[in-house]
């Protein structure tokens, strides 16, 4: 079947407000390209939707890397990925693949970072997310690290919200089940 098994619908959008949580809510998730591009998020009106949209993408890239670049260039607009940036992908996931998945709420080293159902992604933002004009910085916890990381969104002329920069893929604690001494 699918990535995990189930596709999605957002919580109320709204930008700019301080301090705000928002949760994205997938039921199920895509299998395909066309998929991803027909899930609601996929319009990219909402830094927020974009955001949720790379976590999906960049848990694709165990399972099926190709797929998963693709779903970035979708989500980078205009900036594909260059070498370097698919080198820096690759590179991340020598030894974590599962550092995505930790972004779920619900995924922990415990569980060995299995998201609960349905798939939820709960980001973030701050008083500041907003203080470059025409970007947004948002953040989300993974189950396996002690502070937020940053997805950056960048607005363009067409209205859409694209995946600028993320800061998603540095190390977190590992799975329990690679503990060898527990």
């Amino acid at each position: 079947m699918g990535l995990f098994d189930n596709l999605g619908t957002p919580a109320a959008p709204a930008a700019g407000t301080g301090n705000a949580v928002r949760d994205i809510v997938f039921s199920s998730l895509p299998n395909t390209l066309e998929e991803f591009k027909a899930l609601p998020q996929a319009a990219l009106a909402t830094p927020f939707d974009t955001a949720a949209l790379t976590v999906l993408a960049l848990c694709f890239y165990p399972q099926n890397r190709d797929l998963s670049l693709e779903m970035l260039d979708y989500l980078r607009g205009p900036r594909p990925l260059s070498t370097y940036d698919k080198q820096f992908i690759r590179d991340r996931f020598m030894d974590a693949s599962y550092v995505p998945r930790s972004y779920f709420v619900g995924a922990t080293p415990d569980n060995d970072y299995a998201p609960s159902q349905p798939y939820t992604l709960r980001f973030s933002e701050t008083p500041y997310s907003y203080g470059d004009e025409n970007y947004a910085k948002l953040y989300i916890s993974s189950g396996g690290a002690d502070s937020p990381r940053m997805v950056q969104l960048r607005l363009a002329k067409d209205g859409k919200w694209y995946l600028w920069e993320q800061f998603l893929l540095s190390g977190i604690r590992a799975p329990e089940s690679t503990n060898l001494w527990a």
